[in-house]
């Protein structure tokens, strides 16, 4: 499959542009859509396409198609925030789901039969059995978890119908940065906690509060799964193999749960500065504890995280905000 020319949506953004590069580095042709609305320009490795443009113009996006003769699509554009989703959840279902059906229907019309979805974890809601595994209850917590729910319901149908094989990867958290410092994590606003808590010690921020300290967990705080970039980029190409024979979902996850505290108490420990704290009340809805399991990939690809450790994850993404504290320097933010 080497020198094969594959389509990444959204591949100027967080987690997209750590697969732009896991997929160069294995000799493949990468064009990178995105419309820089979320995502970095300075994010696209150099050895990319970058085809500036919004996945709602089908015609351009025919064209597109047309130019390269893709192997695979890897789609990571997306509205992304639950927050936001609940607010605005048209907004969220209509943008996510069209964008989606816009280049499935082209890869049938193209002949393109692999296609691999950031899916997310959010499709389990609040899930009575931790780790979650794929046999969990679909029941999505949100209008952005609905709408990966939809297409992977899309691409279920392609599957049946005109044998276009899919690969749906649901996970929760991703985090850190390269190891080589080329890429990072770079949203405006942020809103994620590791990024925060590290902008708290470095000053840029007075604070971090913690939203509720008297949940059901050992230290009270919320326990979400953690899981690196970079490892997820892994995962994305690992699966290009298996569509060659089948469609398949799997989670995403370490495992291993880390809370609110302890993350806090990580960052400590790797900048060495100290992280001013506030309690604050609870925010609705948030579950006490989410992890994603991921015994079925580890089993059926062999993959496992290679940086599992949370102060490896914190390690490197201090390693980027300090070597880069306006983030990419532009004014966008990163999906």
């Amino acid at each position: 499959m080497s020198g094969e020319a594959i389509l990444v949506t959204g591949g100027a953004g967080f987690v997209g542009s750590h697969a732009v590069r896991e997929l160069v580095d294995r000799g493949f042709r990468v064009v990178v859509a995105d419309d820089l609305s979320l995502g970095h320009r300075a994010a696209v490795h150099p050895q990319a396409t970058l085809a500036v443009l919004d996945l709602g113009d089908r015609a351009a996006l025919a064209r597109l198609f047309e130019a390269h003769g893709f192997f695979a699509v890897m789609h990571f554009a997306s509205k992304s925030l639950v927050g936001e989703s609940m607010a605005y959840p048209f907004r969220y279902l209509r943008d996510n789901v069209v964008n989606a059906l816009n280049l499935v229907e082209l890869c049938v019309e193209k002949g393109v039969k692999r296609f691999v979805l950031s899916s997310t974890a959010n499709l389990f809601g609040e899930p009575d059995v931790m780790p979650i595994d794929e046999a969990a209850r679909i029941e999505p917590g949100s209008p952005y978890g609905e709408s990966k729910h939809l297409i992977e319901r899309i691409l279920l149908w392609a599957d049946r119908i005109h044998d276009v094989r899919s690969a749906c990867l649901r996970y929760f958290n991703a985090a850190g940065a390269h190891p080589d410092g080329s890429l990072g994590e770079d949203h405006q606003p942020e809103t994620h906690l590791i990024p925060l808590v590290l902008d708290a010690a470095a000053g840029r921020r007075s604070h971090i509060e913690i939203f509720g300290s008297d949940y059901p967990t050992p230290d009270g705080t919320c326990i979400r799964d953690y899981i690196h970039v970079c490892d997820l980029a892994v995962a994305h190409a690992l699966v290009l193999d298996l569509l060659g024979e089948r469609s398949c979902r799997f989670n995403l996850g370490n495992g291993t749960g880390y809370s609110v505290r302890e993350v806090i108490d990580a960052a400590t420990r790797v900048t060495g500065k100290a992280i001013p704290v506030r309690e604050g009340a609870r925010r609705p809805g948030d579950p006490p504890a989410l992890v994603a399991g991921s015994a079925l990939i580890r089993k059926e690809l062999g993959w496992s995280p290679r940086f599992a450790d949370l102060e490896t994850i914190v390690r490197h993404a201090w390693a980027w905000r300090q070597s880069h504290p306006q983030g990419y320097g532009d004014r966008a933010t990163v999906a």
